[in-house]
């Protein structure tokens, strides 16, 4: 038997009864779904010093589980000392099973080792659906070895479903285990 991850099987065990139930949906292909996942990080710094994009890259890959890509400068910014085609940033798109992996690791281990965590904040949604949260520390991560670390940067992790509406992307996010903040 293949290996499946288990958010994966309860998402098509259990949320997608109950988002059917709360929502009315005719059809099982009007379920919303997690398409993606986008994992950033902006490294200004690496203008002065190319190696912490290195840092990043690996930081990234041992995080998620998937080589991590350098994303480049698309203009010319003299007072930044910023050219074209210069690396300024990091990011890891993830999809099907990492996806699902991540998930889980991200819910169970990592959100609960923040300092004073009593939910993530419901803001983030861009009225398309999507949702995206800020964390601050990358250590937050048991991947990370804290003794290795150079310096205490955060990350943007972008949840890309395909809900319609704000509200049936919180559903199903709630469903899939992101603590939001009860307000």
């Amino acid at each position: 038997m293949a290996y499946s991850p288990r958010l994966k099987e309860e998402y098509k065990s259990r949320v997608i009864n109950a988002l059917t139930d709360e929502f009315g949906y005719k059809n099982v292909m009007q379920v919303p779904k997690l398409e993606r996942i986008v994992v950033s990080r902006g490294v200004g710094a690496a203008v002065a010093d190319k190696k912490l994009i290195d840092y990043s890259v690996d930081e990234f890959t041992k995080i998620t589980g998937q080589k991590a890509v350098a994303t480049m400068s698309k203009k010319d910014v003299a007072n930044f000392k910023l050219r074209k085609g210069m690396p300024i940033g990091v990011k890891v798109t993830l999809r099907g099973e990492r996806m699902y992996e991540f998930l889980d690791r991200l819910v169970t281990s990592a959100l609960p080792r923040v300092r004073d965590f009593n939910g993530i904040k419901a803001t983030g949604f861009d009225g398309r659906g999507n949702y995206s949260l800020g964390i601050t520390e990358q250590i937050i991560f048991p991947e990370i070895d804290i003794d290795k670390v150079k310096k205490i940067e955060g990350m943007n992790i972008t949840f890309i479903t395909s809900a319609t509406t704000d509200k049936e992307a919180k559903s199903l996010l709630q469903e899939l285990g992101l603590p939001f903040k009860k307000n």
